[in-house]
Formats: C-alpha cells, sequence, structure tokens
C-alpha cells in the first residue's frame, strides 16, 4: 500500500518513510508510527507522520507484517 491515503495510516504500524534530508536521494527510513501530521484525506506526495523515535517525514509505503 502507499502512503498517499491518510485512512491507510494508523498509530502502530510499521512504515517506510523518507525523511526532509533524504528527499533528493529517496533513502527510505523504516519504523512505527507514532502520530499523523498531515490533516488532510490525501497527499500527493505522502502522509506526513512522526515516528516513536521522533523522525518525522512522508509515508512512501506501507509494510504489511506477515503473520
Amino acid at each position: 500500500m502507499n502512503g498517499q491515503t491518510r485512512s491507510n495510516i494508523e498509530p502502530g504500524i510499521t512504515v517506510l518513510i523518507v525523511l526532509k534530508q533524504d528527499q533528493r536521494t529517496g533513502k527510505l527510513t523504516k519504523g512505527i508510527v507514532k502520530d499523523i501530521l498531515t490533516k488532510s484525506p490525501n497527499h500527493p506526495h505522502g502522509i506526513k507522520v512522526r515516528l516513536v523515535d521522533g523522525q518525522v517525514g512522508r509515508v512512501k509505503e506501507i509494510v504489511i507484517s506477515k503473520e
């Protein structure tokens, strides 16, 4: 799933985000969502979130756990 739709994202899920300083390279950072910062239902560059470790970035991919 992509991270452009706010309804797909909720606190506690694992996501891949791109940090502000990594936007040029596209380097992804994996983490668990703490807060959803984007208020609109959709965003073309990804919904902005804060991870539990405090990093902020835009969701590029939602990690589906295989349990």
